[in-house]
């Protein structure tokens, strides 16, 4: 721990509202909008699964997400220094609500490290279908492919190094310089992308099936498991509790209507992923590939579907540019509360305080890059079998630990912590009823909820 006096604040903010809300939004859509939302809402009732799923976003999502702006804001700091100074104006000083940040941006590291290494599979998938490597193969060569990507060091290693050094380099040059024109280029970049692939795949004939099972609801399907999931997804899709949204908040301007500005970014996000389940769905009907999730679904299925479309190489390479921008702008937002941390913690310039995160991320990727060839081992966990040792280690510490706890501590902080007029002056919530809703949500509900999200095992 160290005196808050020890530590300078954020000044500097975002130029502009909407480049907020890109922001946010670019760092709410990542890879499980793509490898694992369209099969959840398949396998969960289609529409009664999307249902169930915006509840939890209302209830859930959308509350938290907002608190976590309202604590970046009020400390204008790394998340640490933020929950204190926060803390002082809730009168709460000598409490170690700093932890919770702390945590946040540990979390927030952890995530970029593995990240750092799925984006480099992407990018040299993408590579490999502009060249056309996956025209006429079988099921079992397109498994070959990903199977020896995943078994080469070397090569994982100069894709995911390519993918940091981005990273580093536009955080390096600060908000204005850096990320801002990243995001307000990438993000419509992506949606573009998104439009193009969905407009692309209703020429096929099999969009209306496809928004058949997406949007008529099924509740035969919904089982109280897919509740559960419902809630990890709407908790985890949000880019919550990884430290991303504390640091975006944090350079919010203060007299800006928080509330409405999260409405946005939730509701964006929402989009993203109907149009990605749309788009995969209708390739694998249309292709007559079986439904998948994860790695299989990005690495494997979409590449023998795109196969059998007209102009599906041009395609492909196009949808793994669309992840690639996906993943880049999920980097980018967990790359910042290092970065940040480092400066304020250490009064390091920007330059190398994004260097320094930067080797520490590249070393840490090194060891999930090893943990799918030579430090691969089991192990049980809850009744499933880890075949990736440490990779799934960092994933059960950070989706079942890290993650909701701090999700917890936020909304107990915010709900019992700071001052109520404190609060509804920060969210410019008028509504009495309104107001006493989201503050009961983050007090009692959001905080249950998350210790189910904890003990959610069944789609990690």
């Amino acid at each position: 721990m160290y005196p808050a006096g020890a530590k300078r604040t954020v000044h500097i903010s975002w130029s502009s509202r909407v480049v907020f809300v890109l922001a946010g939004t670019g760092a709410a859509i990542g890879f499980k909008n793509f490898w694992q939302f369209p099969s959840l809402v398949l396998e969960y009732g289609g529409g009664a699964f999307l249902i169930v799923y915006f509840l939890c976003l209302v209830a859930l999502g959308l509350p938290l997400l907002a608190a976590e702006f309202m604590i970046g804001r009020l400390g204008r700091d790394a998340p640490d220094g933020a929950f204190r100074r926060a803390a002082m104006q809730g009168r709460r000083s000598q409490q170690p609500w700093w932890i919770l940040g702390a945590l946040a941006v540990f979390g927030g590291f952890l995530i970029f490290s593995y990240l750092s290494v799925i984006a480099g599979w992407t990018a040299a998938f993408g590579m490999r279908a502009a060249t056309g490597a996956f025209a006429g193969l079988t099921a079992d060569g397109v498994s070959n492919i990903l199977a020896s990507l995943v078994k080469d060091t070397e090569k994982q290693l100069f894709w995911y190094t390519l993918f940091i050094v981005s990273i580093v380099a536009v955080c390096a040059r600060g908000l204005r310089d850096g990320m801002e024109p990243a995001v307000k280029f990438a993000v419509p970049t992506l949606f573009g992308l998104m439009v193009l692939l969905l407009i692309y795949v209703a020429g096929s004939g099999g969009l209306a099936n496809a928004a058949l099972a997406t949007f008529v609801p099924d509740f035969t399907k919904l089982s109280w498991t897919g509740v559960q999931v419902a809630a990890s997804h709407a908790f985890l899709s949000l880019s919550l509790g990884g430290g991303a949204m504390f640091m975006y908040g944090a350079y919010l301007d203060r007299d800006a209507p928080l509330g409405q500005l999260t409405w946005y970014i939730v509701l964006l996000d929402v989009l993203a992923g109907i149009i990605a389940t749309l788009v995969v769905d209708t390739l694998l009907t249309v292709g007559g590939v079986e439904p998948a999730a994860g790695p299989a679904l990005l690495f494997q299925a979409l590449p023998l579907a795109f196969d059998l479309l007209p102009l599906g190489q041009v395609w492909l390479t196009l949808f793994f540019v669309m992840l690639i921008i996906a993943g880049w702008l999920s980097g980018l937002a967990l790359f910042e509360p290092t970065v940040m941390w480092l400066i304020e913690r250490f009064h390091w310039s920007r330059p190398r305080a994004a260097v320094v995160s930067g080797v520490a991320t590249w070393l840490l990727a090194l060891v999930v890059t090893l943990s799918f060839n030579t430090w691969a081992f089991s192990f049980q966990f809850f009744g499933e079998t880890k075949k990736f040792g440490l990779f799934d280690a960092i994933q059960i510490i950070t989706n079942h630990a890290v993650l909701p706890i701090v999700g917890i501590g936020t909304a107990l902080f915010a709900g019992w912590v700071l001052r109520p007029d404190l609060v509804r002056e920060q969210l410019h919530v008028r509504s009495p009823c309104l107001f006493d809703a989201w503050l009961w949500l983050v007090r009692i509900v959001i905080p249950v909820t998350l210790l189910f999200v904890m003990f959610n095992f069944s789609k990690l």
